[in-house]
């Protein structure tokens, strides 16, 4: 529990205990790049060969991690879950908040409230929404849809009847609420009856369950339309997306990049115009990078509040699932949805997390001290571009009355090694040889090795590490209440495409992967909630947005809502705009986040599109 009087009570609190004192230092790793045939020749051979396999393990560095002086001083931490006690003084769960983010002028996004209130008045129908997209994004058409890509299947009788039933509720007046008729995607790594699930492979993981995880069930509920699958990342196991089996959506705002992953197919979704919320998995930034790098919002949710029930993700004690949404508003709205508490004969975790709306009204309860941490060694490594959005953003929220302090986190690096050797061991404990032999050429290496080359004590290591990071931030957010932890959310400025055949056969770039996760993996290893917040582009003529992370306590979701609110007009600062060789004339017409635009835009406007080939409107009750 939470050692101070009057600050919030938990479940599974960590020790408090400060960490020792370490010098941050780090180096970038060498490790070779594999395309092509070379690729295919070099994961034939480390699938089989054990001393290459060794070679592999020892030069990515992963030794390291039992290396660390003080691990024997902890126990081994295994499950990261820190739950909040629920306040028997806060107020029942109440209303939900109704979004009233619109649409900012021509070169802004759509928002559920655009379509919310268009639903209302008549002026557009949820059944005229679906039809307008599902020509887009179906893979089963001829030819397949536009963005088609982004998306492994939809069911288009499922689509229709839910459309069909939020038209009529609509039009008798009787809506469920400010997510009725709007259209969302899901991750494939997420069960829905009657969808296959693949995780990004050519395999089949749905099991014997044929019914819908409990998030999307609450997002159902509340009326939303699933209009399909996205694509992700082969096993969620790297963070560019690139997934030649089922083909790799390019960045919305600059093809020669990619979407970011490993739920690129649902910031792609959201980035490229097609709906305004989307369901993530984060099992290392996989919400979180490709929200940054689709210039749009995502959260990360604590570790076991939002239910994926019957499973999250293979990478079971640091996956997560989550939102990633167009603006704050809906984010925030998709987040207090599909966090509800789930029935405890069904997952117990869940259940036993304080409803979402319950925390809105007590959260005056928690220290509202406006106080943002750096670890400046760590932020430094950002690349140039990089930084300078990151350091407008800190210089944003000081004017905002946030008091910047400097503050350690021992064994960054040797944390993140810590964090891959443990999903690689998660991931590889869920697999059959057979499975492996049926991957792509990069994770037949990564699964190998996570098989084969993992010994017991690294893995205990890996464990002690955690427990070691864990005791230490919750030191850090007991020193300081109501600290969050502020970092970029990506060093690099997105990541371009290597070319069409790394697209068709698949690229293994580790050095690429590790610094791509360099801050994201934190919050993945001791299950605390992220944000990604849009908070510019890189200015060097290219149309590449760039994103800030905070990081807070468990359970304090609502905190880094509120906190990403007050930093929506960080994208209005001047020198966080596209640059003037990729800007356009419309990015001066509105404030915020901005549309992809510009030559080749994958931008596409879906409540035009309906609009222009709807029926003429019915009157609908107010």
């Amino acid at each position: 529990m939470s050692a101070n009087t009057g600050e919030p009570q938990f479940f599974h609190y960590p020790e408090v205990r400060q960490g020792p004192s370490a010098p941050y230092q780090n180096e970038d790793q060498s490790i070779p790049v594999f395309r092509g045939t070379p690729l295919a020749i070099g994961a034939a051979l480390i699938h089989s060969v054990g001393f290459i396999q060794s070679y592999f393990w020892r030069n990515a560095g992963f030794d390291v991690v039992r290396e660390v002086p003080q691990l024997q001083q902890y126990s081994a931490r295994y499950d990261p879950t820190v739950i909040p006690i629920h306040d028997a003084n806060a107020s029942p769960r109440s209303e939900l908040p109704v979004p009233t983010e619109r649409r900012k002028g021509s070169s802004g996004y759509y928002t559920s409230a655009d379509y919310h209130a268009l639903f209302k008045s008549g002026e557009l129908t949820p059944i005229a929404v679906a039809e307008a997209l599902l020509p887009l994004i179906r893979r089963d058409a001829k030819p397949p849809g536009k963005h088609s890509v982004a998306f492994l299947e939809s069911k288009i009788d499922k689509v229709r009847a839910a459309a069909e039933a939020s038209t009529r509720r609509y039009k008798d007046g009787k809506p469920l609420g400010p997510l009725d008729g709007v259209p969302v995607a899901i991750k494939d790594e997420v069960h829905i009856g009657g969808y296959r699930r693949t995780l990004g492979t050519k395999l089949d993981f749905k099991g014997d369950f044929e019914g819908t995880s409990w998030c999307v069930k609450k997002w159902e509920e509340a009326g939303a339309i699933v209009v399909g699958k996205t694509t992700m990342h082969e096993l969620g196991l790297d963070t560019n997306n690139n997934n030649p089996n089922y083909g790799t959506p390019r960045n919305p705002s600059n093809r020669d990049y990619y979407c970011g992953g490993s739920s690129g197919g649902s910031g792609y979704a959201v980035g490229a115009g097609l709906v305004p919320i989307a369901l993530g998995a984060d099992g290392g930034g996989s919400i979180r990078i490709p929200s940054s790098f689709c210039g749009v919002w995502g959260l990360k949710p604590s570790h076991g509040r939002v239910s994926g029930s019957p499973t999250v993700s293979l990478a079971s004690t640091v996956g997560v699932y989550g939102p990633i949404a167009a603006s704050i508003d809906d984010l925030a709205l998709a987040y207090r949805i599909m966090a509800a508490p789930a029935p405890v004969d069904e997952d117990p975790m869940s259940a036993a997390f304080p409803d979402p709306l319950t925390s809105i009204s007590s959260s005056s309860a928690r220290p509202k001290n406006k106080t943002i941490g750096i670890v400046r060694e760590w932020i430094n490594r950002a690349e140039p571009s990089v930084r300078a959005v990151f350091d407008s953003s800190i210089e944003f929220y000081r004017k905002q009355g946030y008091k910047v302090i400097d503050i350690n986190i021992p064994y960054l690096p040797e944390g993140q090694r810590a964090h891959v050797l443990t999903i690689m061991t998660e991931i590889a404990s869920g697999l059959s040889p057979h499975q492996i032999s049926k991957l792509t050429a990069p994770n037949k290496v990564l699964v190998s090795m996570g098989m084969w080359q993992i010994a017991g004590q690294d893995f205990l290591a890996a464990q002690r590490l955690r427990n070691l990071l864990m005791s230490h931030l919750a030191h850090l957010f007991q020193s300081h209440p109501g600290l969050l932890i502020l970092s970029p959310t990506t060093p690099i400025p997105g990541w371009k495409i290597g070319g069409d055949a790394d697209l068709s056969r698949g690229l293994s770039d580790g050095k690429s992967s590790v610094r791509n996760m360099e801050y994201v993996w934190l919050a993945n290893f001791t299950g605390c909630p992220a944000i990604n917040i849009p908070a510019g582009y890189a200015q060097d003529g290219n149309r590449v947005p760039i994103g800030v992370m905070a990081m807070g306590e468990w359970g304090t979701e609502e905190d880094l809502i509120a906190f990403a609110r007050d930093g929506e007009a960080i994208l209005d600062l001047p020198q966080n705009q596209p640059s003037a060789a990729a800007a356009t004339k419309s990015d001066e017409q509105s404030p915020g986040l901005k549309i992809p635009q510009g030559e080749g835009s994958l931008w596409e406007d879906i409540i035009q599109t309906a609009t222009a080939t709807a029926p003429a409107p019915e009157s609908s009750a107010q």
